[in-house]
């Protein structure tokens, strides 16, 4: 009794539990099936009723043999072979050890394990039911376990079809359909099969057992049972390492195989390697795949999954259809059927909506169809087709549905689409690789038209296929990109809009219509034998939709960019609303042969069948028989400024074949142009040629035959675009086809209109076109007596004023258009009298519209509007070269006068009042008005001052950078009682330290006399003043006098003083007695001093003129002779003589000082018992020799001839200067003492020395040795010449050539400036100020006070005169170089009077700059002798005029 209780206890506890679970689960189903069921009906029966409650669990020990109970934990520890259904329920763990077999053999028997605990099957064991159901906590399957109801399915769910009928052997269906292996040449293999699928409204939680394969025997049944239902629900942890299996039977060699089963398994996280198979078994035909779903929210490992058809042994290339694979998480739909062939399908029934699938994969060769009308595949992720895996819409011989796919992705990879109906694609991402998409309208108007949406992108590669023979659009905002070869769109009509860009590769095709159309493809409507121009061709539509009522066959509609390197081909070919188009060198558009067989210009035909060419843009050509019988050509017909029609073929009343015209290709439209298109490959509409390879169906025209038709006339290419490029391997043409060899006709040439849009003019003008490739419209070649077609038309849109020509260019330099049109005569010749003689006509952006045309200067240094230099302009601004020239020089005489007026205000009278020469015996006004008192006085203080004089000891050499001043070491005999010769040593050596010069001064002067010659005569005569400066200051301030015997002379810093000449080129060193040597014979008196020389000042140079230097000292010891009147005179007239000598010329400028010499200084000086002769003395190292003066005393009647030493005055070293000189025989050498009549009178002061030097007389003058420099050719220019007077006038006259000067410098430049900038840049820098300093100088020169400051100032501006030269030498180079290089231009004739300032005029201000340059320097010479000889007596040739001055 107490059993039964605890038995009823426990059924009435476990009846409770399972009713709320199975009414929880129960539920669910219900509301998805019925929520399905509500929305979309499924030909499948409805899901079988609830099962009934289950029996009451059975025990651990007592039923199972086990050990433990099920509450803790149940262990089965030795095979169990189960007979009936099983329900094992408890709270504990269900363990079945290693090696148990736990079976119920019996087809349909159920297994139910629903613990609270762990569930673990252990290593090769093994579960052996029909159905086998599990719910645990986590369950363990471990290696070698199975779960196996192969081939033990109960019945399959009432009211399906999975079990086939009759006795073919077909396999059973559940998932997939089983195959067939019946043949049925009614049919198509997709359209025999076995059993059908069912169960798809519960394939997301598949519970239904497979079916039975069909039999070969009506006696026995040699089918495979189906598979059965594995479930396990896991609430966490699924172990799978063994295998779970639901596949169908094998039915052997006579029956078909079973269809798998299913399986379903839930759980939290899942691991393991093992097997889940629903596969379809084997047999005489396979069976369809089961179903499996899986619901796992966490996977670590992945069991290998199968869901595949069953093998066919009869029909080994039909396997069974793949079953299903649901992955619940990611709601992922698989069909695979393992690379098993078959021709048997899938269904794919109704799709979910609440929630969508997100996935659907057709793979490994399986074959899914959507059999219902109307149906939509909506999925939110991915569908995807792979490795030979078929999805097909609709049924072949219904092909009247419309279906809709739906997707984020479709991916397609080496698979097909087949579509019987119309396809509405709408994802974001199409890619195709290898695979075909295969639309089939069937002739059905209604659904022949099929769209096909990608957002983002269509991608076609390695030879896909977009195939329809019906209507379809191709839509996108993205890219269409068509890789390579064996990629095809292709449709009767084919539209392709809305992408941003579509490339099509090389070898890839866009076409439409189809090249080889079946009967039953809606054929577009070709308007042959219209006149009117359609309208949709000039002004499309803008909704880019596909419509059957228009004309195009082929339209890309609102793309920007289309890139072409493989083939475009259609009919009627457009694109709207395009911005880009590139056709390269491998691209082609092409609508050659694709218009009109008949047409308005079709060809005609002789008795005999040979056929005329058909006519458009040109006739078509004749056609001629034998016997010279013809017929004329089609008709030409069209508007050649805006052709629209098809191209005419040879009509169809020829029995030997037929020719068709070219198509239609249109670009942009009237209201939206192409922006741009660039062709380097074909755009051809040619007509079509016949050839005896011509077929006729797949029939080949006999050669027999003895009529042909003739070619098909060129179509038409109209462009509506704003620009065009083609390149050197484009090809445009219209071109009519050939005729064939026995008399037929050639075709006419089609038309090529360009109708440009937004033609830009004037400055904002381009060229609209770059045209290096061919452009043809040309007739078609006859062959025999056939006749060639007319050439067709290439025609532009008209161009506006300025522009013409098919491309509108600009009308040719010289020529001008002011009308609108394209014919290039319309560009008529500018007027010749309108252009300067320097310009060429122009052609300029716009082209010219109206005269006068535009022309510009042969060289930029020609300036508009009359094309003359900046010289030019400003000469015939003032009226001409004439006009200009007397402008000028007004202009110069005005300002030289206000210049000398101001000279005269500031600076004062050049021209001294002093005396001028008068006739002889007339009174003569001083230039130097001694009074006696004065005179007297001087004469006083002079003789104070030489009181204490004992010798003056000259510096040797000329004080230059190279041979310094410098002082003998060795005393002179008229010092040595006065100095120490050890001290004097010491002392001379200092002064030679300081007088030398350092090394950067002289190359300085160096960089200077090369570079800017005036400058370097100043830094020259800048350090000579510093050297002398230095020098008074070491002997007046520095030096201690040590070399002197006086000590008051050492006390008082005197007995020593340094001077030197005004040019700075004589220095001397004078000594004096202190007062307390008490010697009666010092100082000397004069003449004990003879023979004394005074050397000359300077060099005979331009800048340095000779001259004697007679100071108070040498005027003081004169006077002990001669009267300071009478010695000032000599010296004066002297100096004068001195200043026209000339060094490189002195044997000719000599000859007059000596003369002088002999007739106006001895004559006078004889009187007071003197004599003077002109001398050189000891010369330097270098070659330098001082001139002077050897003044002695006279004898009565006995003047000496020669010196035999001058008084020491210019010392040297004896030996050297013996060794200098040892070898010039030009220069008396005497060695005899030359002893005066005062000298003989003592004779113990006569000395014999050694000669030093020699008399110049005009005996020797012709050998006195004569350097010259590079400098020597200057002295011609540059000379100091005698006064002339009238300085004021002379004055005025510089001022008029120095500022002509500078007016030709300027005009010289601006001369240059016209030729070139580098020419102005050498002209100025070549020496560099020299050209513009000139100038500045003589202002600076005229404008200075004082006669010997505006002197000098004057010689420095003479040498910025001469030195500029080189600068105009320069321009007359660049001015000859400039004119060489013009010898291409135009020359004219030299015309003196008629001066034009051209470029043969180059010469002329350089020229008067040569000119003026050289009056200024003859004026500057004049200029400056009037400067420094005011007195012009001294010069006269009169003795008594001379003397009495």
């Amino acid at each position: 009794m107490a059993r039964f209780l605890h038995f009823a206890f426990c059924f009435i506890l476990v009846a409770l539990t399972t009713t709320s679970l199975l009414r929880a689960d129960d539920d669910e189903l219900n509301d998805s099936d019925s929520e399905s069921n509500l929305f979309h009906q499924d030909y499948s029966p409805p899901a079988p009723p609830p099962p009934p409650p289950l029996p009451p669990s059975v025990s651990c020990t007592d039923d199972l043999g086990g050990v433990g109970s099920l509450d803790t934990t149940c262990q089965i520890v030795s095979d169990a072979n189960l007979t009936g259904d099983v329900y094992i329920h408890g709270r504990g763990n269900f363990y079945i050890l290693p090696g148990v077999r736990f079976h119920c053999a019996t087809p349909g028997c159920s297994i139910i394990v629903n613990i609270t605990g762990n569930f673990s099957l252990g290593n090769s064991s093994s579960i052996f039911a029909g159905d086998f159901e599990l719910v645990a906590f986590n369950a363990s399957f471990h290696n070698g376990s199975a779960v196996n109801t192969t081939s033990l399915a109960g019945k399959p769910p009432p009211q399906t079809s999975g079990t086939p009928q009759g006795i073919d052997g077909a396999g059973g269906g559940h998932g997939g359909r089983g195959a067939c292996c019946l043949v049925d040449r009614t049919k198509l293999p997709e359209d025999v099969w076995g059993g059908d699928a069912y169960s798809w409204s519960s394939l997301q939680k598949p519970c239904s057992f497979g079916s039975r394969g069909g039999s070969t025997s009506k006696e026995v049944d040699y089918g495979g049972l189906g598979g059965g239902i594995v479930k396990l629900e896991i609430r966490n942890y699924l172990e799978v390492n063994g295998s779970a299996l639901a596949d169908g039977g094998d039915g052997g060699s006579k029956g078909g195989g079973g269809s798998g089963g299913s399986i379903y398994i839930k759980a939290q996280r899942m691991t393991g390697s093992g097997r889940i198979s629903a596969c379809g078994g084997n047999g005489y035909a396979g069976g369809g795949g089961g179903r499996v779903s899986i619901d796992v929210f966490s996977r670590h490992d992945y069991p290998a999954v199968f869901v595949h058809g069953g093998s066919s042994n009869a029909c080994p290339e039909n396997a069974g259809g793949a079953g299903t694979l649901y992955d619940a998480v990611p709601r992922s739909l698989i069909i695979s059927n393992h690379n098993k062939s078959t021709d048997t399908e899938t269904l794919l029934l109704e799709f979910p909506y609440q929630p969508l699938w997100t996935n659907v994969y057709v793979r490994n060769k399986a074959r899914a169809t959507v059999p219902l009308l109307w149906s939509r595949v909506q999925v939110q992720g991915q569908i995807s087709l792979l490795c030979d895996g078929v999805l097909s819409f609709g049924l072949q011989h219904y092909a009247s549905s419309e279906f809709e796919l739906l997707a984020e992705e479709l991916l397609m990879s080496d698979s097909v689409i087949k579509v019987y109906g119309a396809l509405r694609m709408s994802v974001k991402m199409f890619l195709m690789w290898n695979s075909k998409m295969l639309i089939d309208g069937g002739g059905e108007e209604a659904v022949e038209t099929s769209l096909l949406e990608a957002s983002n992108l269509i991608v076609l590669r390695e030879s896909s296929v977009i195939h329809s023979n019906a209507n379809l659009g191709v839509h996108g905002q993205g890219l269409l990109n068509l890789s390579g070869a064996g990629d095809w769109i292709q449709a009767q009509r084919l539209v392709l809009s809305l992408f941003y860009s579509i490339h099509v590769g090389p070898g890839s095709v866009l076409r439409g219509p189809l090249e080889n159309a079946t009967s039953d493809s809606v054929t577009p409507k070709l308007y042959c034998e219209n006149e009117d121009c359609p309208v949709e061709l000039l002004h499309p539509p803008e909704d880019c939709n596909v419509n059957s009522s228009l004309s195009f066959t082929l339209q890309i509609c609102r793309v920007e960019d289309i890139n072409i390197l493989g083939h475009i081909k259609g009919s009627v070919v457009h694109f709207h609303r395009a911005r880009t188009i590139a056709v390269h060198s491998t691209g082609m558009i092409s609508a050659s042969g694709m218009g009109c067989t008949g047409g308005i210009g079709s060809g005609n035909v002789l008795s005999n069948g040979i056929g005329s060419g058909g006519g458009h843009g040109g006739k078509g050509g004749a056609a001629c028989s034998n016997n010279g019988s013809c017929v004329e050509g089609g008709i030409s017909y069209g508007n050649a400024k805006l052709p629209c029609e098809l191209g005419s073929g040879s009509g169809y009343d020829i029995t030997a074949g037929s020719t068709a015209g070219g198509g239609i290709i249109v670009m942009g439209s009237v209201e939206h142009p192409l922006s741009s298109l660039t062709v380097e490959g074909l755009v051809t509409s040619d007509g079509e040629s016949f050839e005896r390879n011509t077929v006729i169906g797949k029939l080949p025209i006999a050669d027999s035959l003895s009529g042909h038709p003739g070619g098909g006339s060129g179509g038409t290419i109209l462009l509506f675009l704003r620009t065009l490029t083609l390149g050197e391997s484009a090809n445009l043409s219209t071109v009519g086809g050939y005729g064939s060899s026995n008399g037929s006709g050639a075709g006419g040439g089609g038309r090529i209109h360009f109708h440009w849009s937004d033609i830009p003019t004037g400055d904002v003008y381009q060229p609209i076109a770059s045209v290096e490739g061919n452009i043809h419209a040309r007739g078609g070649r006859g062959r025999d007596q056939g006749g060639a077609g007319e050439h067709g038309t290439v025609t532009g849109k008209a161009c506006p004023k300025g522009l013409y020509g098919t491309f509108c260019e600009e009308c040719p330099a010289g020529t001008y258009k002011n009308v609108i049109g394209s014919d290039g005569a319309l560009c008529q010749n500018c007027p010749a009298d309108q252009l300067p003689q320097r310009a060429v006509y122009i052609s300029v952006r716009g082209g010219v519209a109206e005269t006068p045309c535009p022309y510009k200067c042969i060289s930029d240094r020609y300036h508009l509007p009359n094309c003359y230099t900046a010289l030019e302009e400003l000469i015939y601004t003032f009226g001409g070269p004439w006009l200009f020239g007397l402008l000028l020089i007004g202009l110069l005489i005005l300002l030289a006068l206000v210049l000398s007026v101001a000279r005269m205000k500031f600076v004062g009278v050049d021209e001294a009042p002093g005396p001028a020469p008068t006739q002889h015996g007339s009174q003569i006004d001083h230039s130097f008005p001694f009074l006696e008192s004065l005179n007297e006085v001087l004469e006083t203080n002079r003789a104070e001052e030489s009181h204490s004089h004992v010798h003056r000891m000259y510096f040797m050499g000329p004080n230059t950078f190279s041979e310094p001043w410098h002082l003998p070491r060795t005393p002179p005999e008229q010092i040595k009682e006065i100095v120490y010769e050890g001290p004097f040593n010491t002392f001379v050596a200092e002064i030679n330290a300081i007088t030398t010069y350092q090394w950067w001064e002289g190359a300085m002067y160096i960089i200077l006399a090369v570079l800017a010659y005036p400058l370097s005569i100043s830094w020259q005569q800048w350090r000579r003043r510093l050297k002398l400066q230095r020098l008074r200051e070491f002997v007046r301030s520095e030096y201690d006098h040590a070399c002197l015997r006086s000590c008051r002379s050492r006390a008082l810093y005197e007995g020593i003083k340094v001077n030197a000449t005004a040019d700075l080129m004589l220095a001397y060193v004078d000594f004096f007695l202190g007062g307390d040597e008490k010697r009666t014979d010092l100082p000397p008196r004069l003449h004990q001093r003879f023979p004394m020389s005074l050397p000359f000042g300077g060099d005979g140079s331009y800048m340095a003129p000779f001259c004697l230097h007679s100071d108070n000292i040498v005027t003081s010891l004169m006077s002990q002779s001669i009267p300071p009147t009478t010695w000032y005179r000599m010296v004066a007239g002297l100096n004068a003589q001195l200043r026209l000598v000339c060094r490189g010329r002195l044997r000719v400028t000599l000859l007059p000082v000596l003369t002088w010499l002999e007739s106006h200084a001895n004559p006078a000086l004889r009187n007071y018992g003197v004599h003077v002769d002109l001398a050189w003395f000891q010369a330097t190292a270098c070659g330098y020799r001082h001139y002077g003066l050897v003044v002695y005393a006279r004898e009565e009647d006995n003047v000496p001839v020669s010196v035999g030493s001058i008084d020491g005055a210019i010392g040297n070293e004896e030996s050297r200067a013996s060794s200098i000189y040892k070898e010039d025989s030009s220069v008396h050498l005497i060695e005899e003492p030359l002893i005066s009549h005062s000298h003989r009178s003592n004779m113990n002061r006569v000395r014999r020395r050694r000669a030093c030097g020699g008399i110049v007389d005009a005996d020797n003058l012709q050998m006195l040795e004569d350097k010259r420099d590079i400098f020597y050719p200057l002295s011609f220019m540059l000379h100091n010449t005698k006064p002339v007077g009238h300085q004021d006038l002379v004055g005025l006259v510089i001022s008029m050539l120095l500022l002509g000067d500078f007016s030709l410098v300027l005009l010289t430049l601006l001369q240059l400036y016209s030729f070139s900038l580098v020419d102005v840049f050498l002209v100025l820098f070549f020496l560099p100020l020299g050209f513009l300093l000139p100038f500045p100088a003589g202002i600076n020169a005229l404008f200075s006070h004082g006669p010997r400051r505006s002197a000098g100032l004057a010689r420095i501006h003479a040498l910025w005169n001469v030195t500029s030269l080189i600068n105009v030498v320069v321009a007359f180079i660049c001015g000859y170089a400039h004119f060489n290089s013009q010898a291409s231009s135009k020359k004219h004739p030299l015309q003196p009077w008629n001066i034009s300032m051209d470029d043969s005029e180059w010469w002329i201000f350089p020229a008067g700059l040569v000119v003026c340059k050289i009056l200024q320097s003859q004026l500057i010479n004049w200029h400056v002798a009037n400067l420094e000889i005011q007195d012009r007596s001294l010069y006269s040739n009169d003795f008594e005029l001379f003397w009495q001055s």
